[in-house]
């Protein structure tokens, strides 16, 4: 009896620590203010946003449309998942290629891979140099055709397009009665634990 109920402890807390994502808050500032420091810190303000914005989504959540032509929160979930890809891969100047092919429909793998892309992209850039940062390139691969554009397009392109769809999920699932948790302070970049 004892050996099962240590089996079942340890299966459940490794289950429980497998369930913990990355990007649930905002780590101290750099001590540095390098380029990429500055990107990291606009990766990680999108991260702690969209963990919270996708975090426990129902059903009825994911299939929710502002209009019947307007995208669902499951594929503005896709678009995001998109996007981090492109952040990620801007940091090595990896192609991107056009059209996205495949796209994950299971939400908890969509915002497992979200999370980890972000996270991962935040400790890359993190410290590296202005001349470094120059580099660096967001590459887009079509038809056998290469398109290349500074990582500075990266901030008004992906990143920011990444933190207004994060924002059309919050707003999305306050309208199917399932808001966000109270306490979230994306100025601070910590969650206070509700009474």
């Amino acid at each position: 009896m004892r050996f099962y109920i240590y089996v079942f402890l340890l299966t459940n807390t490794f289950i429980m620590a497998q369930e913990r994502l990355p990007m649930d808050e905002i780590p101290p500032p750099p001590s540095t203010l390098k380029a990429g420091d500055i990107i990291s810190r606009m990766i990680q303000g999108l991260g702690y946003r969209f963990y919270w914005a996708s975090k426990d989504l129902r059903t009825e959540d994911l299939s929710y449309r502002p209009s019947k032509d307007g995208a669902s929160s499951l594929e503005t979930l896709q678009h995001i998942y998109g996007l981090s890809l492109m952040i990620l891969n801007a940091y090595s100047s990896t192609p991107n290629k056009r059209p996205l092919s495949a796209l994950p429909e299971d939400y908890r793998f969509l915002r497992q891979s979200i999370l980890t892309n972000l996270d991962q992209s935040a400790q890359l850039y993190s410290g590296k140099s202005e001349e470094e940062v120059h580099k660096m390139n967001v590459v887009f691969e079509r038809d056998g055709k290469i398109s290349r554009f500074p990582v500075w397009n990266l901030l008004n392109g992906p990143l920011s397009d990444a933190i207004y769809h994060t924002g059309q999920l919050v707003s999305f699932r306050r309208t199917t009665g399932n808001p966000i948790q109270k306490g979230v302070s994306v100025f601070l970049g910590k969650t206070k634990a509700m009474k």
